[in-house]
């Protein structure tokens, strides 16, 4: 059978299916298109956000460093921003900064802000002086990692 032999249907067959093809090709160029663009927005909304992360660790770190943060709520509050950067998992942070994490393991069940008005005057006293003993216990150590945090971050 040569070509010129194919009935009608088949050519109209060929034909629609080429059409079929090209129109698939093409919604499928459009879908790739758009997931590489949400790909880009979302990699430019996560480096703004890392961005952010970065200036609040090196304020506090430098709070801290100058000694108008206390050390605790310090470690609270970078060991919180450090996990929530992107690359967080795989950084280490916690064997980067291991006394920062152990003051924030240490203190990270104290009630704080509202939580603690819930809970009489000699109670909040004793968990003050507890934290206070743990600022004074772990100061140096603490002023190390805040030291090498700056260094890294910088």
């Amino acid at each position: 059978m040569t070509e010129a032999n194919f009935p009608v249907w088949v050519w109209f067959a060929i034909a629609l299916g080429s059409v079929i093809i090209v129109g698939l090709a093409f919604y499928a160029g459009r879908l790739l298109a758009q997931l590489k663009a949400q790909n880009q927005r979302r990699d430019q909304a996560l480096a703004k956000r890392n961005e952010n992360l970065h200036e609040s660790i090196v304020t506090i770190a430098k709070a801290m460093e100058q000694r108008q943060c206390p050390l605790s709520e310090g470690a609270l509050r970078l060991v919180v921003l450090l996990d929530l950067r992107v690359e967080s998992t795989q950084a280490g942070y916690a064997k980067k900064y291991p006394s920062l994490h152990d003051m924030y393991e240490r203190i990270k069940h104290m009630p704080t802000h509202e939580a603690r008005k819930q809970y009489p005057k000699a109670e909040i006293r004793k968990m003050d002086n507890e934290r206070e003993g743990y600022e004074k216990e772990l100061e140096n150590v603490i002023l190390q990692d805040v030291r090498q945090l700056l260094k890294d971050f910088a």
